[in-house]
């Protein structure tokens, strides 16, 4: 999934095994993430930073949420439901997950894909989930294109 990091490849559950993660992140009252901790994968929002452990298993149901303000890996800059009733299979679904990113990747941060020092990746729904829980959500996740740690939030960045 992450072209360059070959970190994940082809569909992402967002169901299925936790990846160990115990404690919940604690969020403010504006849902900012405060302290560090696990989100539920159904439960993301925009703007919620986290670390690459999320990507260490081929089915996500959580993610490691960090405070943006800390180092993190990356940042969920949109979330999006792909429209379809049936099962499109596993290309069309990553293509339609890639495309729908990149559409919202300049509108979001504030300078093109191209010309940006940022990378994206999405997570999507497997068949499994698509199937099994209605899963139709794909988050888009930005993280710096030379694997640096980031420091604060991409959104709105210009970078």
């Amino acid at each position: 999934m992450l072209e360059g990091r070959n970190v994940i490849k082809g569909a992402v559950a967002i169901v299925a095994a936790a990846i160990g993660i115990s404690t919940a992140a604690t969020r403010n009252s504006d849902g900012v993430i405060t302290s560090a901790g696990s989100i539920d994968a159904f439960a993301v929002r925009v703007g919620d930073c986290f670390d690459d452990e999320a990507f260490e298993s081929t089915e996500i149901s959580e993610l490691p949420g960090v405070p943006c303000a800390q180092e993190h890996d990356n940042e969920i800059y949109a979330v999006f439901d792909l429209d379809a009733d049936k099962w499109l299979g596993d290309e069309r679904v990553e293509e339609l997950a890639y495309q729908g990113c990149l559409d919202r990747f300049e509108p979001v941060i504030g300078k093109s894909y191209e010309e940006s020092i940022y990378d994206y990746t999405p997570i999507y729904p497997s068949e499994g989930s698509w199937k099994r829980v209605n899963d139709r959500e794909v988050i888009c996740v930005g993280y710096d294109m030379h694997f640096e740690k980031l420091t604060g939030s991409m959104i709105g960045s210009g970078l």
